[in-house]
């Protein structure tokens, strides 16, 4: 028996390994110079974009110079939920989440919104770059080319990028057909968000241990022996690249 599902996330996950491998190289070069310099590292998404986020902070196995920046209006436990879709329009609020973001020049932000359309994700890229941060978007590039920006420049989140990765779903993000059902089910953008952002750990990672860094600040398992001391010991030597309380 095959899963509908399955398949299509297969086949987008192979199209984003083959036609994303520059983009994601140039990402992990971003990431790897900014962990040797001891620069910060953001992560923004709004709404169910915001997920990408939460998967990059505070893991076993991921990075400790993530910082989450977590938008509470945006964020899918506010009631009305619908609220979260009117703050995302809301030009100006994701200026005031860039002013509250201690950037820095040299730091690195990626940001996932799969239409880019936007302003709370465009305006923070837009701000970030002021600052001098390098800008990683995790986008749907056929989506967002697709629809007018919501934002007064008339620009989507892709054009106020450094690196551009596409996560090659389908427009409107749900992506199987049913019989019978005019609406396609199963959205794509989080599998693919997280095998993207994920392998960007990895590489980057790897990268810096061949360069000759003998521990990397990546998060050991606190269920591990030894957990808890390897995690304050990291913290220390890169404190000033965390933001977060720890």
């Amino acid at each position: 028996m095959t899963f509908a599902y399955f398949e299509r996330m297969y086949d987008l996950l192979k199209k984003v390994e083959t036609e994303e491998a520059e983009a994601i190289e140039k990402a992990v070069e971003l990431m790897v110079d900014a962990t040797e310099k001891k620069k910060s590292v953001f992560a923004f998404g709004a709404n169910h974009a915001g997920i990408l986020t939460q998967e990059l902070f505070y893991r076993a196995g991921g990075m400790m110079t993530i910082n989450p920046i977590f938008g509470k209006e945006v964020l899918l436990d506010v009631e009305p939920v619908t609220r979260t879709s009117h703050m995302e329009r809301l030009v100006g609020y994701g200026t005031a989440i860039a002013n509250q973001t201690p950037f820095s020049e040299g730091d690195v932000l990626i940001v996932h919104s799969v239409s880019g359309r936007n302003p709370v994700t465009i305006e923070l890229a837009m701000e970030a770059q002021k600052k001098g941060v390098r800008t990683i978007s995790i986008t749907n590039l056929e989506y967002s080319k697709s629809v007018s920006s919501r934002h007064p420049s008339g620009k989507n989140l892709y054009e106020y990028s450094d690196v551009v990765i596409d996560n090659h779903g389908d427009v409107g993000d749900a992506a199987c057909d049913i019989e019978g059902l005019e609406q396609k089910v199963g959205p794509s953008s989080t599998v693919i968000g997280a095998t993207i952002v994920n392998t960007i750990v990895v590489e980057t990672v790897q990268r810096l241990v061949e360069r000759g860094l003998e521990k990397p600040p990546i998060f050991y398992s606190a269920n591990l022996d030894g957990g808890d001391a390897l995690n304050r010991e990291l913290f220390e030597q890169y404190k000033d690249s965390i933001h977060y309380r720890f």
